[in-house]
């Protein structure tokens, strides 16, 4: 496998298309694969560096049976750990025998996009969106997911966009929700924010600057 072409290229589109953009190659030719990232421009999109493990993609492809028949895809979905959006598209890299060598992606963080065109569209359109049944939580632990869960979808953004005030905002909607009832919610609602406790108990009556 010619490594140095995949640098040059992965690097040649990541100027193209700019900082949303990653392109990563996972390299299948080694033993060791549970470190398959060999390229990757603008790694900050997804948290990763050269040395990082496969994703589900490349252990489709380490364990298929006959990859031969593996297609490559174009303009699917996937979602970060912190609720970022990505518009991904994969190639395989083959030898001449049809094998898989490696896989070459391109993942282009639209979540700033999205919210453009939710923006846009709740201006140009009046259409009035039906409200999405709630979850019956069997457990407390259920139930406190699906507050913060709601307390996100309140604010519009993923956490890792959020700034101070709109995390002031999910949180007082937390304590409104009665979330801070719930046993050892403090905790998990802390790291779901990426905030101390103390942060924590201090954005409850926190103001937003939009009420100074």
């Amino acid at each position: 496998m010619n490594l140095d072409f995949y640098k040059r290229l992965a690097s040649t589109l990541a100027q193209q298309f700019g900082s949303n953009c990653e392109i990563v190659m996972h390299d299948l030719t080694g033993d060791d694969l549970d470190h398959t990232v060999a390229v990757i421009e603008n790694g900050h999109v997804t948290h990763r560096k050269i040395g990082d493990g496969p994703t589900r993609i490349v252990l489709e492809a380490l364990h298929a049976e006959h990859p031969e028949t593996l297609e490559d895809s174009a303009g699917y979905l996937m979602k970060t750990h912190d609720g970022r959006i990505l518009k991904c598209s994969t190639i395989y890299i083959r030898n001449d025998a049809g094998g898989i060598e490696g896989v070459f992606s391109i993942n282009y963080d639209i979540t700033e996009l999205l919210m453009a065109e939710r923006a846009i569209d709740s201006i140009l359109n009046h259409k009035v969106e039906k409200a999405t049944p709630e979850r019956i939580p069997i457990s407390v632990n259920d139930l406190l997911d699906d507050l913060i869960e709601q307390a996100a979808a309140e604010v519009g953004k993923p956490v890792a966009m959020m700034t101070k005030d709109d995390k002031i905002r999910a949180i007082r909607y937390l304590n409104k929700a009665g979330a801070f009832l719930v046993t050892r919610s403090g905790d998990k609602v802390s790291k779901f924010f990426g905030i101390s406790k103390y942060t924590l108990y201090s954005y409850i009556d926190a103001k937003t600057s939009d009420e100074l």
